[in-house]
């Protein structure tokens, strides 16, 4: 399923426009770039780690130092700023997203990341600046969506709570099926991301024009 929920973008009020950062807008160096640091395959990685360790991270139950003490379930010990460092070093953009943003932006559409995502989120801000694009509303670890993760419905009531709209008036755009599923249900119009083009597409289809 490409896209679900309401359709008619182009009728009633503008819609808003909700993006997951990453593998959506950010390429995410969690699946490859992580487990290299620890020389380790991805699957090793995920035998190895704390089965919720990150999941509090990102939800703000535990700080970053909580983190890398039991980020391993055996509690081993590695560089934690080292760690930090190589994530950073390979966080980019998406091909083409920055581009598309704009295009958003300069049309008056009002975007807001809503990731799952931990503290952390301030290095990809600090490197990549995608405030320049859309607004940090909605992150796991701050703001109306602390201790939320999609798709847990809640985490999508606080969106509209927060923004005052009703769902049928937001767009949510997200790599993950369950995720899309879960705002399509909380009745949004949901849109699966596979690649820049496809995004731009899908949105012109709903009657958004940039």
């Amino acid at each position: 399923m490409a896209a679900a929920g309401p359709a008619g973008a182009s009728s009633g009020p503008q819609p808003v426009i909700l993006l997951d950062v990453m593998d959506t807008i950010v390429s995410d160096p969690f699946f490859d770039h992580m487990p290299r640091f620890f020389n380790l395959t991805f699957k090793e990685l995920l035998a190895a780690k704390h089965p919720t360790a990150w999941v509090e991270f990102e939800k703000d139950q535990i700080t970053q130092q909580q983190l890398f003490d039991k980020f391993f379930a055996d509690r081993r010990q590695f560089d934690g700023q080292a760690l930090i460092e190589h994530m950073v070093a390979h966080y980019r953009y998406i091909d083409g997203m920055p581009e598309l943003l704009q295009r958003l932006k300069q049309a008056g559409y009002s975007l807001h990341a809503m990731s799952n995502y931990p503290t952390w989120y301030k290095l990809i801000e600090e490197k990549l600046q995608l405030s320049q694009y859309l607004d940090w509303t909605f992150v796991s670890c701050t703001g109306p969506m602390r201790g939320l993760r999609k798709p847990a419905p809640a985490a999508f009531e606080a969106a509209t709570s927060h923004l005052q709209l009703p769902p049928q008036q937001l767009v949510f755009v997200d790599d993950r099926q369950p995720n899309v599923d879960a705002a399509a249900q909380a009745g949004m119009t949901a849109i699966l991301f596979t690649d820049t083009a496809a995004l731009d597409q899908k949105l012109q289809q709903l009657g958004l024009k940039f």
